[in-house]
């Protein structure tokens, strides 16, 4: 299945948690950078749930007037509820077409804390980018040093010699949503 809608100007593909997570301050993000997209006029795209940070960026997107487009596998439906009020719903029935959906929608990755989903897609896409498939910028926002962890095992990927040091060059890290605001602004 391909489906690929005509793009807005800017198209920002979030990856977040389906929680919320422990620190408020990973709502906050995501409702900041929502809010964000909406207001600089660009598009969101994302898994189309509506529960923990995807549920409070698109909210937050939708409230600030942007255009929005989710994708969500059948069998997650009930399971991250479903956000029908989208401007494009999109169903797969598999999950590795709902990244690949995403993906050829997007012109950025923005990642948001979250859990093996977002690792899931965060290493699918940098994966994509180090065979050289596509040159869309990767942003991990690293909310209250949430990706830490992260950054340590690509160095230690790196230092163990099963990838190079252009790999790093691949992706950016912003300590905060205005950071990656920043990076992921059409040039």
């Amino acid at each position: 299945m391909t489906v690929l809608v005509t793009q807005t100007p800017h198209s920002v593909c979030v990856f977040c948690g389906s929680r919320p997570g422990t620190d408020p301050s990973y709502t906050a993000a995501a409702i900041e950078l929502g809010a964000a997209i909406g207001t600089s006029g660009w598009r969101l795209v994302y898994g189309a749930g509506d529960v923990g940070l995807m549920g409070e960026v698109a909210r937050a997107a939708n409230s600030a007037g942007a255009s929005t487009f989710g994708v969500i596998p059948q069998h997650l439906v009930d399971m991250e509820v479903g956000k029908t009020d989208l401007t494009s719903y999109v169903v797969t029935e598999t999950m590795h077409e709902r990244k690949k959906v995403m993906f050829m929608n997007a012109d950025v990755i923005a990642v948001l804390p979250g859990g093996a989903g977002s690792l899931d897609e965060f290493f699918e896409v940098l994966t994509w980018a180090q065979l050289a498939l596509h040159k869309k910028p990767i942003v991990l926002i690293n909310i209250a040093g949430y990706w830490d962890p992260l950054l340590a095992l690509i160095e230690h990927v790196i230092a163990q010699g099963f990838a190079s040091e252009s790999m790093k060059k691949l992706l950016t890290t912003a300590p905060d949503v205005k950071t990656a605001l920043e990076q992921i602004s059409p040039s």
